[in-house]
């Protein structure tokens, strides 16, 4: 997923160009079941065990004609938030009304009555929904008896996204293997037109910038071609103030074209750090360039940087680097926040809603943390906290 979206950033950078399609989310289903892969952090994790687990344990009373559980398991009682151990010989009137609707809907018909979603409310709780089926059976000549089974189903909704979630990145995950043989053969003609204009312009700085995005495209497309895992960083000492120097000049002529006024403001006394300089510029790129299409005309776009030596609790015990990148712009409303390093979700008419959830992957592998705050119409910050220093990781 990560190698795709940064072949298309390395592509940009040197001249100026897909969503993937959904598939079956059943297959998938049966994929999560065999394995689950390891992932980054705990709320990008597809976490089926309590959906499955209230699925596979459903609860069963029996109810007698004279409206009286005659019967009554603990997941039943644990599902219908009963007094545990008191349910039987009750009274129907014990359990919540929609329930006692089912039920008396069958006596009356003497037939099974299914109900594929029966929403129920327990008191301020969140209203729950069970698949219930009731079953009468004949008890004697002249009774009947009902057993009731309820399946809760309320985490369905939350898997059946998730399962999408993860169809529509192992789409990705097949499309990148096989663009990456695509682009390989067209970075070929591409390296020998570059080259030959190169020839005819000696741009000393022109020709660092190109050589440097053809090596980071070529690089990224040998991984994808391995397609054996997840793409670690190479680790090696890094310059922050160098890489943000370079990311700047990426999108310098989109800040140019909407008069974005750039303040920088480079006051990290030591700067170096542990890490990939190519998947650290992609994250820099990443926010510069949606900063750029947050802001309007005549805005202003600032770079700061600041050594600590203490970070928050979450990144204590060793000095680090703070990158804060703030933007006027036309901010992201509160309900967005929570939603911004999800995969695909976008507010922008053509975006994938990948840059975010890659970014704060990158920043994690450098044990890092990235946080934003925004208000509309005012703008975003965003701030990223690195390890300084050049140890190992």
């Amino acid at each position: 997923m990560r190698q795709a979206w940064e072949i298309r950033g390395g592509l940009d950078a040197i001249f100026r160009t897909a969503r993937p399609s959904q598939q079956s989310a059943a297959k998938l289903y049966k994929m999560s079941a065999r394995s689950q892969p390891p992932v980054a952090s705990p709320d990008e994790a597809l976490n089926l065990v309590p959906a499955l687990r209230d699925c596979l344990s459903p609860g069963v009373l029996v109810i007698s004609r004279r409206e009286q559980i005659l019967s009554c398991t603990p997941e039943a009682e644990q599902l219908l938030a009963l007094p545990p151990g008191k349910t039987t010989g009750a009274p129907l009137s014990l359990l919540p009304a929609a329930l006692q609707n089912v039920v008396h809907e069958a006596f009356s018909r003497k037939q099974t009555v299914t109900v594929a979603e029966l929403a129920i409310t327990f008191g301020v709780q969140p209203v729950r929904k069970f698949h219930v089926n009731v079953l009468p059976l004949p008890a004697r000549a002249d009774d009947l008896e009902v057993v009731v089974t309820l399946t809760d189903i309320t985490g369905f909704a939350r898997m059946q996204q998730s399962i999408e979630r993860l169809d529509r990145l192992a789409t990705i995950g097949t499309l990148s293997a096989s663009m990456a043989h695509e682009i390989k053969n067209a970075l070929v003609a591409v390296k020998t037109f570059v080259d030959l204009l190169l020839e005819k312009n000696k741009d000393a700085e022109l020709a660092a910038i190109v050589g440097r995005e053809m090596d980071r495209v070529n690089t990224i497309v040998r991984q994808l071609l391995k397609f054996g895992g997840t793409n670690r960083p190479v680790h090696a000492a890094v310059r922050l103030h160098d890489v943000l120097e370079h990311s700047l000049r990426m999108v310098q002529h989109q800040l140019d074209g909407k008069l974005i006024s750039l303040n920088r403001s480079f006051n990290a006394t030591s700067d170096t750090v542990h890490g990939d300089n190519h998947q650290l510029e992609q994250v820099f790129v990443n926010l510069f360039l949606n900063a750029v299409d947050a802001t309007g005309a005549n805005g202003s776009l600032t770079v700061e940087t600041e050594f600590i030596s203490a970070a928050g609790s979450e990144l204590a015990g060793q000095p680090h680097v703070r990158i804060t990148v703030a933007d006027t712009g036309a901010g992201i409303p509160p309900e967005n926040l929570d939603q911004l390093f999800e995969p695909f979700f976008t507010t922008k008419n053509h975006g994938t809603g990948l840059g975010l959830p890659i970014s704060r992957r990158i920043v994690q592998e450098h044990h890092g943390l990235i946080t934003v705050e925004s208000q509309p119409n005012k703008g975003t910050t965003f701030s990223i906290i690195l390890p300084a220093g050049a140890q190992n990781s």
